[in-house]
C-alpha cells in the first residue's frame, strides 16, 4: 500500500472559518492531515511574522476527522513556520492554505495572508496552493469546490512545482459548474483606497480604510478573465521579486 501523503493546512480566516474545516475535510480523503492555523482572523496579513511578542501553539479539536489540529496565536506566516519546525519537525510533502473567504486574484496576493502562508512553504521547499473563494460571506458555499481541488492537489502531488513557485488558485462564486481549470497570469490592477475620517466620543479622530478594485488589464489569459467567466484561475507565483528585465539596463546607470 502506497504511503500516504503528509500535508500541512493553514489559512488565515482562522482555524474555526468554514473554508478551513471544508479544506481539512478534503485533504483527509488524500493524505494524513496536519493543521496549524491561526486561532483568530489574520486577513490581510500579507507576510508578516511575529518578533515582538511571544507566540502559543496549542492542540486543539474543532470537529470530528483523523486531522491533528493546532491554533497558534501569531499570523499565517507563523503557522507554517511552527509548523514545520515544532509541530511537524521535518518538511510536509504538501502545504495548503485556505480556502480564503475572498478572491486573493491579482494584486490582492500582495496582500493575502492565504497565500503569504503558502509562500512561506515554498520558501521551505515544500509544494504548496492557495486556495479562495469569491466569496466573502462566513456563510459561502464551498460544496462545488471539492473535485477542483483534489484535481489540483493530486497533480502537485504526482508532478511538484518548481523551485521558487507556488500556485495561486482562485474560484468563481457560482452555483453552476466551472467551466474548467484556466493556467492564468496576474492580472495588472490595483486597490484604489480612500479613509472614512471619523471621531470617537472622546473626539479622537480615527479611520476606516474602504477602497474598490480596479482593472487596468484587458488580457484574457489574466486570472480576473478567468473568474469572470466563470473559471478557476490558477496562478503560478514566484517570490523571486527580482525585476530580471531590468537588470542590464541599470547596470548602464552612472552610479
Amino acid at each position: 500500500m502506497a504511503k500516504k501523503p503528509l500535508i500541512l493546512v493553514t489559512n488565515d480566516d482562522g482555524i474555526t472559518s468554514p473554508g478551513i474545516r471544508k479544506l481539512i475535510e478534503i485533504m483527509n480523503s488524500i493524505g494524513d492531515v496536519v493543521v496549524v492555523a491561526p486561532d483568530s482572523p489574520q486577513s490581510g496579513m500579507g507576510h508578516a511574522i511575529t518578533i515582538d511578542s511571544t507566540l502559543t501553539c496549542d492542540k486543539i479539536t474543532v470537529d470530528k476527522g483523523n486531522q491533528i489540529e493546532y491554533k497558534c496565536s501569531g499570523t499565517p506566516a507563523d503557522c507554517v513556520k511552527l509548523g514545520v519546525r515544532e509541530v511537524l519537525g521535518r518538511k510536509p510533502d504538501l502545504c495548503v492554505s485556505g480556502i480564503n473567504h475572498g478572491s486573493n486574484s491579482s494584486i490582492s496576493v500582495i496582500y493575502s495572508g492565504t497565500m503569504s502562508a503558502a509562500i512561506e512553504a515554498g520558501i521551505e521547499g515544500i509544494p504548496a496552493i492557495g486556495f479562495s473563494l469569491l466569496d466573502y460571506s462566513w456563510d459561502a458555499n464551498f460544496d462545488n469546490l471539492e473535485q477542483s481541488i483534489k484535481k489540483i492537489v493530486k497533480n502537485v502531488l504526482d508532478n511538484g512545482l518548481p523551485e521558487g513557485v507556488v500556485l495561486n488558485v482562485n474560484f468563481p462564486k457560482t452555483e453552476t459548474d466551472f467551466k474548467g481549470i484556466k493556467i492564468c497570469r496576474q492580472a495588472r490592477g490595483n486597490w484604489v483606497e480612500s479613509f472614512d475620517k471619523r471621531v470617537n466620543p472622546l473626539g479622537k479622530e480615527y479611520y476606516w480604510l474602504s477602497g474598490k478594485f480596479e482593472l487596468m488589464d484587458d488580457g484574457k489569459d489574466t486570472d480576473e478573465w478567468a473568474l469572470a467567466h466563470n473559471y478557476v484561475s490558477v496562478v503560478p507565483v514566484q517570490f523571486d521579486l527580482t525585476a530580471h528585465q531590468f537588470i542590464q539596463k541599470l547596470t548602464n546607470w552612472n552610479f
